[in-house]
């Protein structure tokens, strides 16, 4: 492989914060309105038209989304909800907050969403809700995945936090279940610096939000329940609300390069990634596969490295392997078979998809790829 030590490295991401960004945020701060003010009601209302005008919800974090929206539908001790394993931890630490049981099911090959079947294998009279993840970007099955909650009078909690504008079947994700969630972490394809949304139809539980976000408050100092301090800044909402703007011609480059790495990837080991009929799948991640388990997986990350190549594994270590997750379940004797799981999680590696690379950055990661074949 040729060096690539005089080339500047292509990074796996590149969290954009442009003068834009800086001056609304100045903007704000100059203003003295700075928390839970007319920002964040513009973010709110600005963010619905990707949900399908359903109700907004800003809170401080994606996580705190999650959590709210649980708390909101009140799910609790002695509940299960249903959730992929093969996910960043959030999602089931959720569930884990407010009391509830996370039950893990395993995902679809393809799309490493919940695999269908398997949701409806593990419902029981406890099953409260369905937590399905659009991973990477692409939507889980969710036409079938609504129509299981439905048969069985369970309320679907989206989480999308990787997963902005994504859809299936002309519905945008985050506008099928109860509620959706997002987060615009720094490094998701827009961010707000840090914070979460949620959307719902359901105007009162977008109410009950509200209040749960705002220490139980609608007016000052008249608590109605029980609260959290899970507040949105107006700084965060002001860099969200110029991000929002972009955040079109963002999905478009990366669903373009994307196609791109997909044509011109060819190393007879390596999967690109397989997109669902009728899904929009927005590459948070571009997600290939290597054949041979995690041995040959890692040896391809350092090949990569050294030719300068940004490289991550999203997710390691699947959900109920992590301590928080596992001792627990080891006592109360409850076990997982979760197959594509553990082979997603030995296999996947996300390579650079964003939206700020060059025509030469592609070039140059398609031949670091496919030269993988010629040297693993």
């Amino acid at each position: 492989m040729t060096s690539s030590s005089n080339r500047q490295p292509i990074p796996a991401a590149r969290p954009v914060i442009g003068e834009e960004e800086i001056e609304a945020a100045v903007r704000v701060l100059r203003s003295g309105l700075v928390v839970q003010g007319p920002e964040v009601a513009a973010f709110e209302e600005g963010f619905s038209e990707l949900v399908d005008g359903r109700h907004c919800v800003a809170v401080n974090s994606g996580t705190s989304a999650l959590h709210l929206l649980l708390l909101a539908l009140e799910i609790g001790p002695g509940d299960e909800v249903i959730v992929p394993s093969f996910s960043f931890a959030a999602s089931a630490n959720a569930i884990r907050l407010v009391g509830a049981d996370a039950v893990f099911v395993d995902v679809e090959p393809d799309s490493y969403c919940l695999d269908p079947a398997a949701v409806e294998a593990a419902i029981t009279p406890r099953t409260a809700a369905i937590m399905p993840v659009h991973l990477y970007g692409h939507p889980a099955a969710m036409d079938r995945i609504t129509a299981i909650a439905a048969k069985h009078k369970l309320a679907v909690v989206e989480d999308a936090c990787q997963a902005h504008a994504a859809a299936l079947n002309g519905t945008p994700v985050g506008a099928f279940g109860a509620g959706g969630t997002f987060s615009f972490y720094p490094t998701k394809n827009m961010h707000s610096l840090e914070g979460g949304m949620i959307s719902t139809g359901d105007a009162e539980l977008a109410r009950t939000l509200r209040l749960l976000r705002n220490q139980g408050m609608e007016k000052r100092y008249a608590n109605e329940i029980v609260g959290c301090n899970m507040r949105m800044t107006d700084v965060a909402a002001a860099v969200g609300r110029v991000q929002l703007g972009k955040l079109h011609g963002w999905t478009e480059q990366r669903i373009a390069n994307a196609a791109y790495l997909s044509e011109h990837i060819t190393a007879p080991n390596v999967t690109t990634p397989v997109v669902a009929e009728g899904a929009r799948h927005i590459y948070h991640q571009y997600t290939i596969r290597v054949a041979g388990g995690a041995e040959a997986r890692d040896a391809a990350m350092a090949k990569l490295s050294e030719a300068g190549i940004g490289n991550a594994v999203y997710y390691p270590t699947p959900i109920h392997r992590l301590k928080p997750f596992w001792e627990p379940d080891q006592k109360a004797g409850r076990t997982w078979d979760l197959p594509e799981t553990e082979r997603a999680a030995a296999e996947v590696v996300s390579i650079p998809v964003h939206p700020s690379l060059s025509g030469e950055d592609l070039e140059r990661i398609v031949v670091a790829v496919n030269e993988l074949g010629e040297n693993l």
